[in-house]
């Protein structure tokens, strides 16, 4: 069994979550919760791997993400643009 990044976003134009794995091209799924649109990506991934099966066409191997210890991690946080940034304290 393939092991892709999965990748779910909340949608704001759409109102719910979307869930895409990068490496099988236009594999891509929503759900109205988190674990909808989780569910409904691996149905997803699996009728994308049988269909490429199917027709012989090629199976990408997924990308090698490098496991990272807690602190070893880029940090990234939410910015919200409506509001004014903070000025630097001297």
């Amino acid at each position: 069994m393939h092991k892709y990044e999965i990748i779910i976003y909340w949608s704001d134009e759409d109102a719910l979550y979307v869930a895409e794995v990068s490496e099988l091209p236009g594999c891509m799924a929503h759900g109205n919760t988190y674990e909808q649109a989780l569910q409904s990506i691996k149905e997803a991934m699996g009728l994308w791997l049988e269909d490429a099966g199917e027709y012989q066409d090629t199976v990408p191997e997924p990308l090698p993400r490098p496991l990272l210890p807690a602190w070893e991690r880029p940090v990234c946080r939410y910015v919200d643009p409506t509001r004014e940034p903070e000025s630097a304290a001297v």
